[in-house]
């Protein structure tokens, strides 16, 4: 598990230092750390999720399939093709605990959630912070729960893994 951390990382560094200044990101010291940060954990929690899958499963073909639903719901429920606040509250739940979410609230918190520029929504006139606040749900203030989300993603999936690598044996017969 440790071994894969500074892959990561070097990929994390080769990304954070392609995409930032080609998407035209604002440029301070904090909001870069915010991205190399949910990036860094973003790629940790998809990597251990694998190793995970791969570890609960008898064949990583059955993995594959478990990952390819779990990838569906990911992006289902990561509140960006239908926001928080519009998903149904019966399954505001897989809402709060897919990881995808998290990511996107980082991500989009801490890189426009204090930005307080005027833009037209819809035909209104309204600030940029407002606009994450009232329509995803994402508030600036809150970027510490993120942090730590990010970081529990992947201590869990690492935890499961470590588990079922220890525990399920599946060459018996």
């Amino acid at each position: 598990v440790v071994i894969e951390v500074p892959y990561i990382f070097l990929q994390t560094v080769l990304f954070v230092l392609i995409t930032y200044p080609a998407i035209g990101f604002y440029v301070s010291f904090y909001k870069v750390f915010w991205y190399f940060y949910t990036i860094f954990c973003t790629l940790l929690y998809y990597n251990y999720f694998g190793m995970m899958l791969v570890s609960l499963t008898p064949t990583y073909q059955v993995a594959a399939v478990f990952a390819s639903f779990a990838y569906t719901m990911f992006n289902l429920f990561a509140g960006f093709l239908i926001t928080g606040p519009q998903i149904p509250v019966w399954w505001r739940w897989c809402y709060w605990i897919c990881p995808v979410t998290w990511s996107l609230r980082g991500m989009l918190s801490s890189l426009y959630g204090d930005i307080h520029k005027e833009i037209t929504v819809y035909g209104q006139q309204t600030m940029i912070s407002a606009f994450l606040e009232n329509y995803y749900g994402y508030r600036y203030d809150q970027l510490y729960i993120v942090a730590i989300m990010l970081l529990a993603f992947p201590l869990i999936f690492t935890c499961i893994f470590a588990c079922a690598i220890a525990k399920l044996n599946f060459q018996r017969r």
